[in-house]
């Protein structure tokens, strides 16, 4: 299954076909940042002004019906923690930025949004629509050679008695292993997903996407869907970080009961 691009109001987001709560993985369209942040910019601390920032939730979630003080984020440290959140973390968005570090969230409220932040690193989307459990979660390649995926899928079965064979999960839009090249020292990180890895004269390329699936399907998840878009070679689509140099937007990914 692919996922579906949506245009909304010339807003344009990915969805997954198997993720049935309110959810998007945005793109670089629909917002009215200019310059370097053109257009759909959601980054909250990229020297974007923060009237167009603003303006550019508020068009998102008139697009998904939800409201910017519903959403709930964490400070991202490219670490493991996964923290549970409810509707007391709401409406962090344009107060001041949380303090609290965590790169995956997870909820059973309803009328509490997740999200993520990413500009290649790849954003994961769960759903357990048995329980009413949702995450949201950000692996860069310290939070995947940590293990962040079925650390979530075990924080669902800890705190919320989720049964990973309910849950639903969504890979968005990342860099991919055609692009991701990265040194000796990344590359061995990831010495139990050796097949995931390719080398040429000294360098190595790694498919993140692919080990969060396998990490996924190792904790017991089934329904799996990965974005098969690549940011870095989609950078008009897409904000990415290492196409850039770190001349960028950000996009999100959302998803709320």
């Amino acid at each position: 299954m692919t996922f579906t691009e949506n245009n909304k109001n010339d807003l344009i987001y990915m969805t997954s076909p198997n993720i049935v709560a309110t959810h998007a993985f945005t793109t670089r369209f629909g917002g009215i940042s200019s310059g370097v942040f053109s257009s759909l910019n959601l980054g909250l601390n990229l020297n974007d002004t923060k009237e167009n920032v603003k303006e550019n939730y508020k068009r998102l979630c008139d697009v998904l019906g939800i409201k910017s003080d519903d959403i709930v984020f964490s400070n991202q440290v490219h670490g493991s923690r996964v923290r549970v959140v409810s509707q007391a973390d709401r409406g962090a968005v344009f107060k001041a930025c949380t303090t609290e570090q965590a790169d995956g969230v997870i909820t059973n409220e309803r009328n509490v949004a997740l999200m993520v932040f990413t500009a290649d690193c790849v954003p994961m989307l769960l759903h357990d629509p048995v329980k009413n459990v949702i995450g949201a979660i950000h692996a860069g390649w310290r939070s995947t050679a940590a293990g962040i995926a079925g650390i979530a899928v075990q924080e669902m079965q800890e705190q919320f008695n989720c049964n990973p064979g309910n849950i639903l999960a969504a890979i968005g839009p990342s860099i991919s292993g055609c692009c991701y090249e990265v040194g000796p020292e990344v590359a061995d990180a990831f010495c139990k997903f050796k097949e995931y890895i390719t080398e040429h004269n000294g360098k190595y390329k790694v498919d993140l996407k692919e080990v969060n699936r396998i990490q996924l399907a190792n904790a017991g998840v089934v329904n799996i869907t990965t974005s098969d878009e690549c940011t870095c070679c989609n950078n008009k689509k897409f904000w990415s970080h290492r196409f850039t140099k770190g001349e960028r937007g950000s996009q999100i990914a959302i998803i709320s009961m």
